[in-house]
Order: structure tokens, then C-alpha cells, then sequence
């Protein structure tokens, strides 16, 4: 049965004749090719959302227990009293413990009997109890205003200009309006001073543009004063997916095809270094991330960033993140992590974004025979080059064939939706004296038209060929394709048989570099 709140939500929709939408338990890709639509979903137990498009433009209502003025006022004066409480609590230091206690105490304060007041107690009706606790949770647990939106696991970006109504990037409907904003430009000062203040980066005049990473690992871009964002404070929030995307839900949604996701797996598997490239917001490290299960998992994973966003699944795996406020000898930038990074001896290093001299080490790295993974922003394989071989990375050319791969990867707007592609995949073969420039061969491209990834790369991958079969000890380095094709294989039968979710794909890579193609759930057929 549905709370009460979303009960009278949809009692208001019928007396406006706008009828009930659909309540639906998941959504598919295929129903943001609808030319209308009328959804309702839950994302939490109190908190459902309601979808709605008719015209021009999709409408997002995130419904929750009503904050009116005598909620947000008892709200108040109970989280008063709670915060009182918690200056003698002890020993509480994770998220999971402050939440018991705060069940506990929030118990002690209140009371649905008027006689309890002369204990001490704050008088909350009946009628008020559960959204005065959902507005302290929502305000003191997690993160106030914006919680509604940072609970949907369909949105991929939220973004505000001013106090006015938020709007987010949908995974299946698109860029939608919501029904979340701040009640003035008093009220969103004062959340994203707090906000910030939260997470050890406070914005403030002096410091107007800010990025920070929030506890859930979405990354927020703040700019504060209203004399540079003229229509008033503004921000938008990159999510990060609870779990990572997998391999096999981006081939499912084309952005990679199957047999390219099997020629990552080649390289990954034999050190191949990788880099990831296109503007931002393309899904490059989504791509990432779907692709680690492929390194052998008793290797040892050694990362550096400067906000949490890769999620290698190996058991040794040293993640270290950059220090980049608070005085300047106390800093600790993506450079220093990388050559700390050359004397832990890894067996692959991930540079989570490439934006300056760490560069140059990443490529050292690489010439000293530590695999690197990386993402960059550049929009194709000469300008990624162009842009490591200028200042401030000043990569010399003859060092670029240390990379092996480069991918491309782009947002293409289709029907007013974005869909992420991988547009091409290119070779790094070596340095040309007599042309003094770097030779690119491409063995995967996307046909725009068909949206179709083509395979250019059979019998013509220098990688395959080159580098990998000597590394497998192929006499005959042709047959490196029948490896491709097995592993092709394996990802479109785990996509038949229904593995999409991130750690089942880890468990079926796991046991195949275990036992072979005898140790997967499933039958593959023979070389075709």
C-alpha cells in the first residue's frame, strides 16, 4: 500500500482531470522512445516519482511527506534538541552507528502526548511524526534539499541556476524539470555555505568556484557569488552509480560493441596500456569502470584521483586520492601520488583524469613497463596527442607509442536524448622519423547512420598481432583472433543469459581465468 503523502499527490492529480500514471516497479531503455508517457516509481519508502510528458519536454515531481511551515518548525526545534543530546555522545564515527543513535535519541525527544511535554519532551501530533523525522533525516543524515534527487538511480545529472526549480538529466527520459527548489536565494546561500562546509572545501566570496566530491562520490560543481553566476548562485552534480555500470549493459545499449568489448579484454588482460578520451560527461569513466573485471584479479591495482570515481574489484588495490587545499606544502597532487606510485611496483597504475605534468610521469610509467589506464580529455587521437605533447604535459613524441590504445568516446543527441558512444578506437604502431609523427592505425570505428560499430581490425590489429600474440607465444600470430572470438562469445552469452549486473560479470570473468571456458555458468559455441 502507498503512504499516505503520495495517496493525496495522486488524489490531486484525478480532481485536476490529469488521471493516475502508471505505476511501474522498474524502467526500461525503450520507454524513453515513448512520444508521451505517465509514470510513477519509488526510489525509497517514503520518496516516488512521477514522470509525466504530453507535449513538448518530460516533467519530474519528486514526492515526499509534505515539509510545510508547522513541519520545518517542529523539525527545527527537535534537531535543537538533538544536537544538545549529541555533544555527550561518544565513540560515534560512521554514518551507520550516528543513524542508530539518532533513532534513539530522536525517540527520547519527542512525544505524540501533549501531557509529555513537562518531561522535557517536544509535543510532535500523530499526523506530524513521520515527516518531522523524514526532514532531520533528510537534513541532518544526508544532505537536505537535493536528497529527493540523489535517491533516483535514474538520474545522471542535477544542475541549478538560482533558486529557481532544479532540473536533471534522466538516463531514460532526458533533461527533465523537477519540482525541487529552494524557497529563496536566502535559503540556497545558506544550504551550499553549509553544503560545502560539510565536505572541508567552504565556498564563500573570496572563494567562489569550488569542486567537491559528496559522501555518496557524485561530484559538485559550486560557483557561489551572483557577480559571476549573474542569475545567482549556481551548481550541478555529477552522480556516480552506487555500482559500477557493467561491460555488458554498455554493450546492451550499444555504447561499445561485443567484439570490441572482447579486444579490451585482450589488451587488458595482456598490460596493454589504455587511454580513455572525449569531453566531459561522455560516459569515459563509466567505460572505465566497466572494463577492470578484465585485469587477471590476483593483480595488485594502484590508483590515483582526485575525487573517488574508479572501483577496480581486485582485492590489492591501493587507491590514493590528492590533497589539493590547505597550505601549499601540505598539498599532494596527482604528480607526487604517480611517482610514489613507480616505487610500489604495481602491476597496472589508473590515473582517474589526466590534466597536467602527472601526464609525462603516467608516460614514464609506461616506458618503464607498468601499465597505465587513464582518461583525457581530447576529441580525437591527434588531438590527444597534440594535447600530451604540448605544455603543461610536454610528453616528447617519440615517447607516445608507450600508449597502446586510445579510445574515443562522445555524447550523440538523438531524439533530444543523449546516448554515449564509443566513436573509434585507434593503435598507437610508433613514432615515424621520415614523417616525424605518430602512426595511428584504427580498428574500430562507429557508422553514425546505422549506429553500428564497425570492426576494421580483423587480420589488421597491430595490437593483436604485434604485441599480444608474442606475449601469448602464438608461432602463428593469426590465431590471437580465435581468442577474440572466444571472448566475444562469452559477453554475448552473458547478455543472453541475463548477466548485467556488475558483480556477476566480475564473478564470470573470475571463474573462466579459473577454469577456462569449463568454469562458466553457460555453453559458448566453437569458433565461427
Amino acid at each position: 500500500m502507498m503512504p499516505v503523502h503520495v495517496q493525496e499527490y495522486l488524489a490531486g492529480l484525478r480532481s485536476r482531470g490529469m488521471g493516475t500514471p502508471e505505476y511501474v516497479d522498474e524502467l526500461t531503455m525503450e520507454m524513453g522512445k515513448l512520444e508521451s508517457f505517465n509514470f510513477l516509481y519509488k526510489v525509497r519508502d517514503l520518496t516516488y516519482v512521477h514522470v509525466v510528458k504530453t507535449g513538448e519536454g518530460g516533467k519530474y515531481f519528486s514526492i515526499e511527506p509534505s515539509i510545510d511551515e508547522s513541519v520545518s518548525s517542529l523539525g527545527d526545534q527537535v534537531m535543537d534538541a538533538l544536537f544538545r543530546e549529541f555533544l555527550y555522545v561518544k565513540d560515534v564515527v560512521k554514518k551507520e552507528e550516528f543513524s542508530k543513535k539518532f533513532d534513539e535519541l530522536f525517540s527520547r525527544a519527542v512525544s505524540t502526548s501533549r501531557s509529555s511535554a513537562r518531561y522535557g519532551k517536544i509535543y510532535v501530533p500523530e499526523d506530524k511524526l513521520e515527516p518531522v523525522r523524514h526532514y532531520l533525516v533528510r537534513n541532518i543524515l544526508e544532505l537536505g534539499t537535493i536528497q529527493p534527487l540523489l535517491y533516483d538511480p535514474y538520474i545522471e545529472d542535477i544542475f541549478a541556476v538560482g533558486p529557481g526549480n532544479m532540473s536533471v538529466v534522466h538516463k531514460i527520459f532526458g533533461v527533465m524539470e523537477t519540482n525541487v527548489s529552494f524557497k529563496d536565494l536566502e535559503h540556497m546561500d545558506r544550504y551550499l555555505r553549509s553544503l560545502t562546509e560539510r565536505v572541508g572545501k567552504p565556498v564563500s566570496i573570496s572563494n567562489p568556484v569550488v569542486d567537491i566530491a559528496l559522501p555518496d562520490g557524485s561530484r559538485a560543481n559550486i560557483i557561489y557569488s551572483d557577480d559571476i553566476s549573474v542569475k545567482g548562485p549556481s551548481f550541478s552534480i555529477r552522480r556516480v552509480p552506487e555500482e559500477p555500470i557493467s561491460v555488458t549493459q554498455l554493450v546492451k545499449w550499444n555504447t561499445i560493441s561485443d567484439t570490441m568489448a572482447a579486444y579490451f579484454w585482450l589488451c587488458l588482460e595482456h598490460g596493454m596500456s589504455l587511454m580513455f578520451c572525449g569531453p566531459s560527461a561522455c560516459g569515459k569513466t563509466s567505460t572505465l569502470n566497466s572494463l577492470l573485471p578484465f585485469i587477471r584479479h590476483n593483480l595488485k591495482i594502484y590508483s590515483v584521483e582526485d575525487t573517488k570515481e574508479v572501483t577496480p574489484p581486485h582485492r590489492v588495490w591501493q587507491r590514493l586520492l590528492t590533497r589539493e587545499s590547505g597550505p601549499e606544502e601540505s598539498r599532494v597532487m596527482p604528480f607526487d601520488l604517480l611517482r610514489a606510485a613507480l616505487r610500489s611496483r604495481p602491476n597496472y597504475i589508473i590515473v582517474g583524469e589526466i590534466r597536467g605534468r602527472e601526464g609525462n610521469v603516467a608516460f614514464q610509467a609506461m616506458q618503464t613497463g607498468h601499465p597505465v589506464i587513464g582518461t583525457f580529455h581530447a576529441s580525437s587521437v591527434p588531438s590527444m596527442i597534440q594535447r600530451f605533447t604540448s605544455d603543461p604535459i610536454n610528453v616528447p613524441p617519440t615517447f607516445i607509442d608507450n600508449l597502446n590504445v586510445s579510445i574515443i568516446q562522445s555524447t550523440i543527441m538523438k531524439d533530444g536524448k543523449p546516448l554515449r558512444r564509443v566513436v573509434s578506437v585507434g593503435e598507437i604502431v610508433g613514432y615515424s622519423k621520415e614523417s616525424q609523427g605518430v602512426m595511428i592505425r584504427y580498428v574500430f570505428g562507429w557508422d553514425p547512420v546505422a549506429d553500428e560499430h564497425r570492426f576494421r581490425g580483423m587480420n589488421n590489429s597491430y595490437i593483436l598481432e604485434n604485441k599480444i600474440a608474442a606475449i601469448v607465444g602464438y608461432a602463428d600470430k593469426r590465431l590471437i583472433y580465435h581468442d577474440l572470438e572466444e571472448r566475444r562469445q562469452i559477453i554475448r552469452a552473458m547478455i543472453d543469459n541475463g548477466i548485467l549486473k556488475y558483480r556477476d560479470v566480475v564473478k564470470t570473468v573470475a571463474a573462466y581465468y579459473l577454469h577456462g571456458v569449463e568454469g562458466l555458468p553457460f555453453r559458448i559455441g566453437g569458433w565461427i
